[in-house]
């Protein structure tokens, strides 16, 4: 047991104030962490992913390819990246699957909780904002989704980046395949497209990075958005959509 002293302010130890002995890992302070960490990102199931979404005057239109990947391995060929947030609202993800699937349990959880204590339904303006918010957080490193949804003001699609900033877009495009989706969105996209003509948009748009794209593949799923609610359909041919 230590024996209190009436004049602690000349000691520097552990138990008042001098941490320098106690061990506080910091980055890159353990050997070889650089390696490590790009061994861990290899091993990472990711979506690859091309995501894409438009807007029109009568609802959403979001887009995905259905790959993931494990380093230079597709894990999987059947990967659903675009999920319901809201009763009107949709979110696609891009990046780390393991942060997507929490950011989305997350942000679930917070719509339900809004629209309990509130008794209204979160607008799209304030569930961008909470998406921001969580993402500039930190804790879902990475991720990149795309939001889109309906409310009382129409319809809204929002890019989001990693570092949580919002930009309200007419179309955008996240992902490996974004520079193969946007190079279609450019030429076909106009703001009178129908909620059907705009799908067909999108399906272009996601082919075409499939064929150039090796990160991304092996289907599309689509969501569509209106003020009635989700429909997410799956469809490991194009054709059905072109």
């Amino acid at each position: 047991m230590r024996t209190p002293s009436d004049d602690i302010s000349g000691r520097l130890d552990p138990l008042n104030g001098d941490h320098s002995n106690v061990f506080a890992p910091e980055l890159g302070e353990f050997p070889n962490a650089n390696e490590r960490a790009s061994e861990m990102g290899d091993k990472e199931t990711k979506t690859g992913t091309t995501t894409v979404g438009l807007k029109t005057d009568d609802g959403v239109v979001l887009a995905t390819d259905m790959r993931a990947s494990l380093g230079r391995m597709v894990s999987s060929k059947d990967v659903q990246k675009v999920e319901e947030i809201h009763p009107t609202g949709a979110l696609t993800i891009a990046g780390s699957v393991s942060a997507a699937q929490s950011l989305i349990r997350s942000i679930r959880a917070e719509v339900r909780l809004y629209e309990s204590r509130r008794g209204e339904d979160m607008s799209m303006q304030a569930l961008s904002t909470l998406l921001g918010n969580f993402l500039r957080s930190g804790a879902f490193y990475i991720v990149q989704p795309i939001l889109g949804g309906v409310d009382s003001e129409g319809a809204h699609i929002y890019s989001i980046d990693p570092a949580g900033s919002i930009l309200e877009e007419e179309y955008t495009v996240t992902g490996s395949g974004s520079q193969y989706a946007l190079g279609v969105l450019e030429q076909e996209y106009d703001d009178d497209l129908s909620v059907d003509e705009a799908k067909t948009v999108a399906a272009r748009a996601i082919q075409s990075a499939v064929e150039r794209d090796l990160a991304s593949g092996n289907g599309i799923n689509v969501a569509v958005v209106t003020e009635d609610g989700v429909d997410i359909t799956r469809h490991k041919d194009f054709e059905d959509l072109l």
